[in-house]
């Protein structure tokens, strides 16, 4: 891609994601991700019902008259975001492509962390780590993951998504709060992976879809390619049996990652590419802060 098209789409991101979280996501996000603890201020005098178990005895004793420690919440976050960028992600068939839904996404998420003061880093990934951006703060480091996330060729096509998790619990040492943007769409199982991944970390899932892939129409013969593994096969969509089969196909792996997720404790966040992605996010960070 020319550079002057680059900083066009760059821009144009910038503006619209950075839009909606000055004025939508950034007050629900620091409610949803409330850093890791409580950092020690400053002393005060005891009031009335202060909880005594903060009472500073050191300095009470010094001034004959009791004091009690006051906390302040620990607010920087490191936030890490694992990208599929596999070629299942190159399909759309409505507003967006899968991989674009995915860069607003990841933008959006981007541009909050840093409001609130937050690193933030990147895993790109298909079946291998294509590129690791480690965690920092500013906004030339978001734009520069924004460039990333538009003009990046990975070099492979599949996906492994236990392979991205096993990066993260290796390289990531601090606790972080790790979005993984992906369709899913993973043939080699990581229901162990994630497990292990969200006793280190906090995980979230955000899975992107499109229409679909949850049925065809009837278009008669159609000559359909695997995007991964590029194999091509003619599929008659006029049988009614052929698309309930791959209806079927695609509830019954729905429910596979619902069951997987509600295993690790991974909570998840579904995304239409023909739908405002608005809503649900903000449902999320409203769910996550009312815990």
């Amino acid at each position: 891609m020319e550079t002057s098209e680059l900083l066009k789409k760059v821009r144009k991101i910038e503006i619209k994601t950075k839009g909606l979280t000055n004025h939508i996501f950034a007050g629900q996000y620091h409610s949803a991700f409330k850093g890791k603890g409580m950092a020690f201020s400053e002393v005060r005098e005891y009031q009335y019902g202060d909880d005594i178990r903060n009472i500073d005895w050191n300095v009470t004793a010094r001034f004959n008259n009791p004091y009690i420690k006051i906390y302040d919440e620990e607010r920087e976050l490191t936030v890490i975001l694992l990208i599929d960028v596999s070629n299942s992600n190159q399909f759309g068939t409505h507003k967006h492509l899968k991989m674009e839904l995915i860069s607003e996404m990841a933008a959006v998420l981007s541009f909050s962390a840093i409001k609130n003061n937050d690193k933030v880093g990147v895993i790109f990934f298909t079946d291998v780590v294509e590129k690791f951006i480690p965690p920092k703060k500013g906004t030339t480091h978001i734009l520069r993951i924004i460039r990333e996330l538009i003009d990046f060729q990975p070099k492979n096509k599949g996906t492994d998504i236990s392979e991205a998790l096993r990066f993260l619990t290796n390289a990531i040492k601090k606790r972080s709060t790790a979005f993984m943007l992906s369709d899913f769409i993973d043939r080699n199982g990581f229901e162990d992976a994630i497990k292990i991944a969200n006793k280190k970390h906090d995980v979230v899932a955000i899975k992107i879809n499109d229409s679909r892939e949850r049925e065809i129409p009837d278009i008669g013969f159609a000559r359909v390619r695997d995007a991964e593994s590029g194999k091509i096969i003619w599929v008659d969509t006029a049988d009614v049996l052929v698309r309930k089969k791959y209806f079927d196909n695609y509830i019954k792996n729905e429910l596979k990652l619902k069951d997987i997720f509600s295993k690790a404790g991974v909570d998840i966040v579904s995304l239409k590419t023909d739908q405002d992605y608005i809503k649900p996010l903000m449902n999320f960070f409203k769910k996550r802060g009312s815990r």
